[in-house]
């Protein structure tokens, strides 16, 4: 709650708050309108692969050109400007950067990048989660041993369903379930970039502005993305995901304490203190009335007659029993609220939320029949599609996570809504993100148990 003053007090001793930020699509975007207008941000550099992607995407939220003209890093530090680059490892390497943002979605070189960002002394701010829920424990505890915070990213859901998980426990409630309403139908899991947008209400123009990326947005609808975030909160929080994975019920705000309750209350849940997605659809495709399809919620037990008694009492929405209530929030703003990490991480030395544990992962399924020899193209493509599991699970089952699915060849045919395990591919065991995939897995083998 002090955060504001903190960077206020920050600015005026030691100046803004030195960020670098690799990768400039969409969450990055939101990030940069942000800080285009706050004095206690200092974008030193934005790489990208693609400059001139880059540079559209300042212009396109509100800077300036003469505010990232800058010819180099150091010329940025010097000046107060931005240098857009094309080489990530300067940004990573810079002595002026103090935070970095990684931001490019792509499990492999994010896994490199944070890894070079702790070992450079650089706190973190992991918008990656599709790296964060593949080796997160890892990474964590690395950036740990090196005195500098792995955090998750405020305004992504994970983040923000974190926080309502510590606040149910902090003040002494059981958390019951966990998580966020996306749009969901069965039939999803088969949809492919070419499908996409025949089930968002985007216009032409959205599109044409390059924000949209139709693998990114795939991955939302099949529900590879669901299952990701879901292992990122397991992993930040200690709840157990369900054998099954995720039920995608449908569900309102008004039914949340109804619905994620356990089975044997009357709910939909096999077991209390897991997570769970809330779908905004029902299964015929009609809208569930007052959705939470843009937010975040948990559901929480009161532990004495007397909490029941104080819900009844302040209007707090209850299950029949008057035992199970939820909070929620309805909207979360992505990389507009990521200044909160920023934040958090260099004033407090504290992350929003972290991967402290290996509770869930994220097992690569067969979107349709697969032959050996074809060539899998990981999240939101047309080949595979990623389910959680409970970490035990895959592990006992050898599966492929599904951030190491994206050019990994089949050397055996897989069946249409099989998991594809570490045997059916060929994996290069040299790649960074691969080796420390092996090493959790060799970590956590041993201890943890099939539930």
């Amino acid at each position: 709650m002090n955060l504001h003053a903190l960077l206020t007090r920050r600015v005026d001793e030691a100046g803004p708050v030195r960020v670098g930020v690799i990768g400039a699509g969409k969450f990055a975007s939101m990030f940069l309108t942000q800080a285009a207008v706050s004095p206690a941000l200092h974008v030193i550099g934005v790489a990208d692969l693609d400059v001139p992607k880059a540079r559209a995407a300042m212009a396109r939220t509100g800077w300036a050109q003469e505010r990232c003209d800058a010819r180099s890093l150091d010329e940025a530090a010097r000046t107060g400007r931005t240098a857009v680059i094309d080489d990530s490892r300067a940004l990573l390497a810079h002595p002026a950067v103090e935070v970095v943002l990684e931001i490019t979605g792509n499990p492999l070189a994010g896994t490199a990048h944070a890894i070079a960002a702790i070992d450079e002394g650089k706190h973190v701010v992991m918008v990656n989660v599709e790296a964060d829920c593949m080796v997160g424990p890892l990474l964590q505890r690395r950036a740990q041993q090196a005195g500098v915070v792995y955090s998750m990213a405020y305004g992504d859901q994970p983040a923000l369903i974190c926080e309502l998980v510590d606040w149910c426990r902090t003040v002494g409630f059981e958390v019951v379930a966990a998580g966020k309403g996306t749009k969901y139908l069965p039939e999803y899991h088969r949809s492919t970039p070419d499908t996409v947008w025949d089930h968002y209400g985007f216009t032409d123009e959205q599109l044409a502005t390059g924000d949209f990326n139709p693998k990114m947005f795939n991955s939302f609808l099949d529900g590879t993305k669901s299952a990701i975030e879901m292992a990122a909160v397991a992993n930040g929080t200690g709840l157990e995901p369900q054998a099954h994975g995720l039920s995608f019920p449908p569900a309102g705000v008004d039914d949340l304490p109804d619905v994620f309750r356990p089975a044997s209350a009357g709910g939909t849940l096999s077991r209390s203190g897991t997570v769970e997605i809330a779908s905004s659809l029902h299964r015929d495709g009609t809208e569930v009335e007052r959705d939470l399809r843009w937010g975040v919620y948990v559901t929480f037990e009161a532990q004495t007659d007397y909490a029941a008694q104080c819900f009844a009492e302040y209007g707090v929405r209850t299950d029949e029993s008057g035992r199970y209530a939820s909070l929620y929030r309805p909207y979360h703003m992505i990389g507009l609220e990521l200044g909160v990490s920023i934040a958090s991480a260099v004033l407090r030395g504290e992350p929003t939320g972290a991967p402290t544990q290996f509770r869930g992962d994220v097992v690569t399924v067969a979107k349709r029949a697969l032959t050996s020899g074809t060539t899998l193209d990981g999240e939101g493509g047309y080949t595979v599609y990623g389910t959680l599991r409970p970490a035990a699970d895959s592990l006992a089952e050898g599966a492929l996570p599904l951030g190491l699915a994206h050019s990994a060849v089949l050397r055996s045919d897989v069946a249409e809504g099989a998991v594809v395990r570490w045997e059916d591919v060929d994996v290069d065991e040299s790649v960074l993100a691969v080796r420390v995939r092996r090493e959790l897995e060799a970590e956590f083998r041993p201890v943890v148990s099939p539930n």
